[in-house]
């Protein structure tokens, strides 16, 4: 498969190959993957790429060297707010602020996300991974909700995104005591979907499993999927009419066109 890089500096790369499928990896190997203030912004730029993307069909997020992302980079984060920096209440990113919206977005993205896991993935960086639909996790990588050992709550979307995942009072225990657990562990607290001792061929596995469907309805179920806890009993059985309503006459009108292809094409015999 033939890939091109639409993106790449020390915090991001981002590579489409021809399947549509695109890997987005972390590129701070140095730092663990670690969050400071131009990570954030590479991040979120990332995700404004992947949004205007022609032909994508599926994104495995992942990160080069011994961690998938350390959580946040306390070095960074020691000084003070600068003047102009919005408080963390402002939406700066429709419902979120700009840390919420580097796990968010994922999320938010039309296509499917899986996360491929492996080394360390703390505090932020678990945030981040649980905004993925999917999550391929190696069975050694160490985790943990971290926030608060530093006398912090996660708030980078956490708890939007646990919602289904995790057993509320397991989740409770978790936030409460940062302990440390491992990728064995997280698939049976709910925060894995598999684990795999090649967590990202894993996901780039099922990636181009899911880029052989049909990508209007993968993207509808994904629209569906974002709506099950927010939405009512009526509103989802709508919804979901209406999804279906819209791929069927695209179907039925991408069949006519190549119909009417089949028809008029030239009879090379009878030229």
């Amino acid at each position: 498969m033939s890939a091109a890089i639409m993106t790449t500096n020390d915090r991001i790369a981002i590579e489409l190959g021809e399947d549509g499928v695109a890997e987005v990896r972390f590129t701070r190997a140095d730092k663990m993957n670690a969050l400071d203030h131009e990570m954030f912004e590479r991040i979120i730029e990332a995700g404004s790429t992947l949004h205007r993307m022609k032909g994508l069909r599926a994104v495995v997020l992942s990160g080069e060297g011994r961690a998938f992302c350390a959580g946040l980079d306390l070095s960074n984060f020691s000084r003070k707010p600068a003047e102009d920096e919005p408080p963390l209440t402002e939406r700066t990113y429709g419902n979120a602020n700009r840390p919420q919206q580097v796990a968010m977005q994922w999320r938010k993205l039309p296509v499917p996300v899986i996360a491929a896991v492996h080394g360390v993935c703390f505090g932020g960086g678990l945030q981040i991974a649980s905004g993925a639909d999917i999550r391929i996790v190696h069975p050694a990588t160490r985790m943990a909700i971290m926030e608060m050992k530093w006398g912090l709550v996660p708030d980078m979307g956490g708890y939007a995104l646990w919602r289904g995942l995790v057993r509320d009072d397991v989740l409770r225990e978790l936030i409460y005591t940062n302990r440390e657990f491992n990728g064995a562990e997280a698939q049976q607290l709910g925060l894995a979907t598999y684990v795999d001792e090649n967590p990202r061929e894993r996901a780039l596995a099922l990636a181009r499993t899911i880029a052989l469907k049909n990508p209007h309805a993968i993207r509808a179920a994904k629209r569906l999927q974002a709506g099950m806890y927010e939405n009512e009993t009526d509103a989802i059985l709508l919804e979901e009419s209406i999804e279906q309503h819209a791929i069927m006459r695209s179907r039925n009108q991408v069949e006519a066109v190549m119909a009417e292809m089949e028809r008029r094409k030239p009879n090379f015999e009878d030229l």
